[in-house]
């Protein structure tokens, strides 16, 4: 078995910038629950989903209708032994062109089949790169996880020393 990143892409017919744009609207295709700024380098967001996922990232890199790096600075899955896998991983999204459509190549550097959490990871990203992320490129409304109504989760972004 070989030891690979999890990779998916997809075939669009969107101009790379408008790829680019959604990829940067988080909220609009992975989760409402996210708190801080997901779309400027440096900047560092949280995202929670109920007590199951925990994550904070750092966008890395940005580079216009080409390519969005985030790096998973601290990670928590509440139904794995480690609760740490994540943790140091680097999503990528690259945009490239493919004859007359644009590629989105969607990456997670650190996830690989040997990881507890690869077969429900896996599935998680298929859904929201190939089919949120695919609708709001491509009608304009993805399939986020919904707000829980609870507003920002001051105790949670405390672990983390969010701000």
């Amino acid at each position: 078995m070989k030891n690979e990143n999890y990779s998916t892409s997809i075939l669009l017919d969107q101009s790379p910038e408008s790829v680019f744009q959604a990829i940067n609207d988080v909220r609009g295709w992975w989760s409402e629950e996210i708190d801080g700024p997901t779309d400027q380098v440096g900047e560092e967001w949280f995202y929670h989903y109920k007590d199951i996922h925990l994550c904070k990232m750092k966008v890395l890199e940005m580079v216009p209708a080409k390519k969005v790096v985030w790096k998973v600075i601290d990670n928590s899955f509440n139904f794995i032994v480690d609760k740490g896998e994540w943790v140091g991983n680097r999503i990528i999204f690259e945009i490239s062109h493919v004859g007359d459509q644009t590629k989105l190549t969607f990456t997670q550097e650190g996830l690989t089949s040997f990881d507890e959490c690869f077969e429900v990871c896996r599935d998680g990203w298929d859904n929201y790169v190939n089919n949120s992320l695919f609708k709001v490129i491509t009608t304009g409304k993805g399939e986020p996880n919904p707000k829980e109504g609870k507003g920002f989760n001051k105790e949670l972004a405390d672990r983390w020393d969010l701000r």
